[in-house]
Parts: C-alpha cells; sequence; structure tokens
C-alpha cells in the first residue's frame, strides 16, 4: 500500500468519525432544545421548585384550577394578568409567559395571599401551574 492511499483512508476514517460525532451532537442539541422550549418535567425536578398535589390544595385552589380549565368566569378583575415573576421564583420566561390567579382566603374581605401562576402559551391548558400561599415568596409545583 502506497503512501497516497495510507493518507486517503487516514482521512475518509476521520471524515466518518467527524461527521458521526456532528449528527449525535446535533441530535443532543436538537433535543434539548425541544424540551427547553417549555417548562418540562426535567427541568422542573432538577430545580429547587417543591410539589403539591392538585387534591391537596385547599378546596379553593381546586375550584381556581377548574375555572382556570374552563377559561373563567373568574372572581377578581386582576385573575388572569401576567405575572412578571419579578422575585425569579419561577424558572425563567419570556414575559407574558405566566398568569396569575387568586385563590380566595375564607374570612378576608380582600384577595388575601394565595395565589396560583400558570405559565404557558394557552392559559387554559397550561405547561406548569404554581401555588404560593405567601403571596409569591415561595411556590410549589401543582402536580395531579
Amino acid at each position: 500500500m502506497g503512501l497516497f492511499s495510507i493518507r486517503a483512508k487516514k482521512w475518509r476514517l476521520r471524515l466518518v468519525g467527524g461527521l458521526a460525532l456532528t449528527t449525535a451532537l446535533l441530535a443532543t442539541l436538537g433535543t434539548e432544545m425541544v424540551q427547553a422550549r417549555g417548562l418540562s418535567s426535567s427541568l422542573l425536578l432538577g430545580s429547587s421548585v417543591a410539589s403539591v398535589a392538585l387534591s391537596s390544595l385547599p378546596p379553593q385552589g381546586q375550584e381556581v384550577m377548574e375555572q382556570i380549565r374552563e377559561g373563567g368566569p373568574f372572581r377578581y378583575t386582576k385573575d388572569g394578568s401576567v405575572f412578571g415573576n419579578r422575585e425569579r421564583q419561577l424558572p425563567s420566561q419570556k414575559r407574558g409567559y405566566y398568569r396569575e390567579y387568586t385563590v380566595p382566603s375564607p374570612g378576608l374581605s380582600h384577595r388575601g395571599a394565595r395565589r396560583i401562576v400558570c405559565g404557558g402559551p394557552k392559559p387554559r391548558t397550561p405547561d406548569a401551574c404554581f401555588y404560593t400561599e405567601d403571596h409569591y415568596s415561595s411556590f410549589r409545583l401543582i402536580v395531579q
């Protein structure tokens, strides 16, 4: 085998190996980009956000979740308005991604501190919803 054919063979091996590596990297990167668009469960599982079962929410919170799925009607005019996530307690998203809803507190004549904040492009079918009972100081992911 001549020097030229040995070099050509090595070049082909490097080219094929490089293409295989590039293809694998692109496939992995594409998967990560698709998962990063919304609030994927893998993103949330690795975060510091605790969770709460829907059935463990107060009855008023369960009612608000049903109203969210039905598109209303809501008790307060601020319900469904954009939540700015200024406290940065929730995963970072573009402005307008999150919407907030009041969870009524029995015995109070005002909105109180309890809220449900949902994120996603479709308010009736959110990617994820979070419950706070301390006016945005802490959140728990609502799980079915």
